[in-house]
């Protein structure tokens, strides 16, 4: 059977000179880790990115002379017989994004802010007058833009963060789905009436269910409002090592398993090659399990609601359903369909003999199921794991789905170009200090753009304020500002214990 059969109705919109839309595959891609100002060091990672796999590559441009360097940079990748596309990240800039657009094949913008000042929390008040006003001027900036990316055959993402949404956005619409979804096709509108169709848009949060529902409100959004473009998928600050993964694989799996979704981007706190192989697993894996959700009409296009699933125990009339064959997410959703009494689910994996191909193919099966919410319990059985292993693996694939908490959430981005300390490091070292605080959130941010906002629903942050210099955050207060790096780990304890958040051992709390 043809993908383009099951694949959500985006594509008669194609991004062309990104190779999206056709021939219906889901495109990798990845984001450097270098300054934007240093071309060789650039070049030579987004290069070692085509290698490993990745077919676009992203690299930031906080910068006017960041933008124009992106022509330096790109110069380099093709002299080098490379022709990866390269996406310009804009935050903040709408200058920089005038630049990027002239030299690289694609240029992402935040509608957060891109015209609108970055947030501060504040509740506005608008008359619908006045916050139709607010959509005219957006419009009126914007317009130039796409114009010049018209000339330029440049095509554009429209990315929205959750935590960078305008103070404009949530004071009329709310900081959820809602709002998330507003903010991009406020954009989105533009552009369909301009009649600009070398978009690709994206909405990103580090809370798994939340992107994952906001994702399918986008789509349903978009499909009743006839906008036909196609979906950019990740989530933001997953983390790294397992977590990292798995967090991945829920989110982006599960909306693969759907149908929805054209382009992914598995953001780990790590090398960023180390992205690519993990991006591909989830895209196969996602692509046979749509197949069969499409033939057996099990595809779930609706909002999310979270299981309610009973740890440690077995609630009272279930029946344990075991899956043990291929197309496993969608026979579950058909026995689950058909009985009358509350459903356990055991996925037997005996046929999978790479530890981490199996926690991908988990992650999308157990997640998507426990994002449906109509399983009350989970079990994972594979030769590969013994009893204490398969249970940690499903504790890690429950907490990303945000049932249950068994050691602290701990989201990171993964860095980029300005992100100005040595953030994978830091990460593991915050994990060994901070990961038994289960009662917490602790976020670690590279830098101010998703920092203070996608703090929000964390209750402490560490965030990279300049070179070497970490802001420490609780809540979306700023308590310590610019100490040096060597530092912020212990102060940052030290806080913990001054709040009375702080305990050795979970018997201590």
């Amino acid at each position: 059977m043809d993908t383009a059969e099951y694949r959500r109705p985006t594509h008669p919109a194609l991004v062309s000179n990104l190779h999206i839309g056709a021939p219906y595959t889901v495109v990798l891609q990845s984001m450097t880790t270098t300054a934007t100002l240093d071309t060789e060091a650039s070049a030579a990672q987004t290069i070692s990115l085509a290698k490993a796999g990745a077919q676009l590559v992203r690299l930031t441009a906080q910068g006017v002379a960041h933008a124009s360097n992106l022509a330096n940079i790109k110069a380099a990748v093709r002299a080098a017989g490379c022709d990866v596309p390269l996406v310009a990240d804009i935050h903040f800039n709408p200058a920089a994004a005038f630049e990027a657009a002239l030299h690289v094949e694609k240029v992402r913008i935040n509608p957060g802010n891109f015209f609108d000042p970055g947030r501060k929390f504040l509740k506005m008040e608008f008359s619908d007058e006045e916050y139709a006003a607010e959509l005219a001027r957006i419009k009126e900036k914007l317009l130039p833009f796409l114009d010049l990316c018209n000339r330029e055959g440049t095509a554009i993402r429209v990315g929205v963060n959750h935590g960078s949404l305008s103070d404009r956005i949530m004071s009329r619409y709310g900081d959820g789905a809602e709002g998330m979804v507003e903010s991009a096709l406020e954009f989105l509108r533009i552009c369909r009436d301009y009649g600009f169709g070398n978009v690709v848009v994206s909405i990103k949060a580090s809370d798994v269910f939340l992107m994952a529902d906001t994702v399918r409100l986008l789509a349903e959004s978009m499909d009743k409002e006839g906008i036909p473009y196609p979906i950019h998928l990740g989530v933001t600050e997953a983390g790294n090592a397992r977590e990292g993964r798995i967090k991945s694989a829920v989110g982006i799996g599960s909306l693969l398993s759907d149908g929805i979704g054209d382009t992914i981007r598995v953001s780990l706190s790590e090398a960023p090659e180390n992205e690519i192989p993990v991006a591909r697993q989830i895209a196969d894996y996602a692509d046979a399990n749509a197949r069969a959700n499409y033939e057996n009409g099990t595809m779930r296009r609706s909002r999310l609601r979270r299981s309610t699933i009973a740890i440690g125990a077995v609630p009272a009339g279930a029946v344990s359903m075991v899956f043990d064959k291929a197309c496993r997410l969608s026979e579950a959703r058909k026995a689950i369909a058909a009985s009358d009494r509350p459903v356990i689910v055991v996925m037997s994996y005996p046929e999978i003999n790479d530890r981490d191909m199996l926690v991908v193919t988990a992650s999308i099966d157990l997640g998507s199921l426990l994002l449906d919410g109509d399983v009350v319990g989970v079990e994972l059985r594979s030769p590969l794991l013994s009893e204490a292993e398969a249970v940690d693996v499903l504790h890690d694939i429950i907490q990303a789905t945000g049932i249950a908490r068994f050691k602290a959430e701990i989201v990171a981005c993964p860095g980029c170009g300005r992100t100005l300390y040595e953030l994978p490091g830091v990460l593991d070292r915050i994990k060994d200090t901070f990961g038994h605080l289960r009662h917490l959130k602790i976020a670690v941010m590279g830098c101010i753009v998703n920092g203070p906002g996608e703090m929000a629903g964390a209750d402490y942050g560490y965030v990279g304020g300049g070179p070497q210099k970490i802001s420490l955050y609780r809540g979306t207060e700023c308590v310590v500002k610019n100490i040096p790096q060597e530092e912020a780990v212990d102060r940052l304890k030290e806080l913990l214990v001054a709040d009375g958040q702080w305990y050795e051992k979970e018997s201590d709390r």
